[in-house]
């Protein structure tokens, strides 16, 4: 005889920043695809209205941000937007009591203004890619970098046209990782005329076409 064991799905709350963005669109198509997440909240500039989601939810503007979050009450706000946008999100999110998963890239200027909104009053994981490739990746890298010596170390990267920032988070994750490892602190980021190579990393951005990075 055999018992049927029901196992009850706590479900997670969902709000997403940057809705109408190319992350931002999929990954509401992730959470509407998890038996235990739901979309409760949507914000942008652009896409006012529109549907997100299969859950009846519409994209706010980004203004409305501390409104919708203190009637939404999600457990957690992703953000996909910019670096400027991210930082007053989150902001929001920790006068909100809600935590934070960012994916925002060029965070680096703003990190000791950030941990000093976050400190301890919300949980927060912030990272320039969530890909586990990539963090493997990033692993390897700091490990071959203790081998290399003097090498030359450039680093190129390619996204598609609509990407805002250069370099990309994860470029400038790996420069940094190498930095560390190597002790080299210059970092280029373009190069012209007479410019003979000293102890650098070279770091180019290539934007073009649909190109996914």
């Amino acid at each position: 005889m055999y018992k049927r064991c029901i196992t009850e799905v706590t479900m997670i709350n969902i709000a997403m920043a940057g809705a109408s963005g190319r992350m931002g669109a999929l990954i509401i198509e992730n959470i509407d695809d998890a038996p235990d997440m739901r979309l409760v909240a949507a914000f942008d500039i652009d896409g006012i209205d529109m549907p997100a989601g299969a859950d009846d939810v519409v994209v706010s503007h980004v203004d409305e941000i501390d409104e919708v979050l203190k009637n939404a009450s999600p457990d957690v706000l992703i953000d996909f937007t910019i670096a400027d946008a991210a930082v007053s999100n989150i902001g929001h999110a920790v006068r909100n009591n809600v935590n934070l998963v960012v994916g925002t890239t060029g965070l680096e200027p703003y990190q000791d203004e950030i941990a000093g909104i976050i400190a301890d009053n919300v949980s927060a994981v912030i990272a320039p890619n969530f890909a586990v490739g990539v963090n493997v990746f990033w692993k390897l890298i700091a490990e071959a970098a203790e081998y290399v010596g003097d090498w030359d170390i450039e680093i190129v990267e390619a996204h598609h046209r609509h990407k805002k920032d250069a370099p990309s988070g994860t470029a400038r994750q790996a420069a940094e990782i190498i930095s560390r490892v190597l002790g080299r602190k210059r970092l280029v980021h373009g190069r012209e005329g007479l410019c003979p190579r000293g102890d650098e990393i070279g770091i180019h951005a290539i934007r073009g076409g649909d190109i996914v990075g």
